[in-house]
Parts: C-alpha cells; structure tokens; sequence
C-alpha cells in the first residue's frame, strides 16, 4: 500500500518588490488611487509618476472611464522598490531595463539577480567609502574638541 501525501505544495515564490506586511492606505480589491494620492502617498510628484508610465518603468496602469489614472496597491508596492533603487544609485536606464525584465517572467530571474547583485556591490562599495570618510571626520572632531581655544582678537 503506497501513502498518499496530501499536503499542499508549497506556493511558488512571490516576487515581493518590498517586504511583507506593507501597510497600504487600502486594502486589496478596493485599492484604486488617483495620481493625486499616489503622489502624496509616496512623495513622488504627478510628473514624475506620468514620466515613469512613459517611459516603461511603471507597468500598464489601469484607467476609468473618463481616463484618469488609477493605481493598485501592486503599483504602490513597485514604486516603493523603484524608489530604493534611485537611492542606489542606479541609473534610470537600467531600471527601466529591470522593469522590462519583470515583464518578462520568471524566464529573467537570473537577469534580475545580476542586475541588483552588481547594484548591490556598488552600493557595499559607496558604503565603505562613505565609513573611511566618517572616521576621518571623527577623527579631525576629536584633534579639535581637544585643541585648546584662540584667544579673541581685540
């Protein structure tokens, strides 16, 4: 006689663009924002979300039926990661090469992986560079939180 497993299979891995528990302003399957709140709830500008749909790096965004814009969490959730890797330093290029890469499945993982991977060294690099020039600060606060006052000039 054979068991039968009847556990469920584990789901696929979900590419998250941030990390679990983000807190959205509502909730899934009422998630419809205007430009207007996509704006003030990321602190992007209208223009530049516009700028984004255009130039690829914003996936289709859905409109109404008198064309306005209206955003999903999904979209929030990608802006939010798009909004990190500006921070990296990446240039516009190459995360509209990303976003291209996202539509193209799961076939580009490996694709993606290289690109944040050389991000990643990149940003480690800035890092340390930004730490040897923190000790140099430190150190030049402290020659001159001991050095002794001038006097004043009359």
């Amino acid at each position: 006689m054979t068991a039968i497993d009847s556990s469920p299979a584990p789901p696929p891995p979900v590419d998250a663009c941030v990390s679990a528990g983000t807190v959205h302003p509502r909730p899934d399957g009422q998630d419809r924002y205007t430009i207007s709140e996509v704006a003030a709830f990321t602190g992007l500008k209208a223009h530049t979300l516009r700028w984004y749909e255009q130039i690829g790096m914003l996936p289709q965004v859905e409109r109404s039926h008198t064309g306005q814009r209206l955003f999903r969490n999904r979209d929030l959730d990608w802006l939010a990661f798009v909004t990190k890797l500006r921070l990296t330093g990446m240039p516009v290029a190459d995360m509209v090469r990303f976003a291209e890469l996202v539509h193209g499945g799961e076939a580009t993982y490996g694709e993606r992986r290289a690109i944040l991977q050389q991000s990643r060294q990149e940003v480690a690099a800035r890092i340390a560079e930004l730490q040897d020039t923190l000790a140099v600060l430190d150190a030049k606060i402290d020659f001159y939180a001991g050095a002794p006052e001038a006097p004043e000039r009359a």
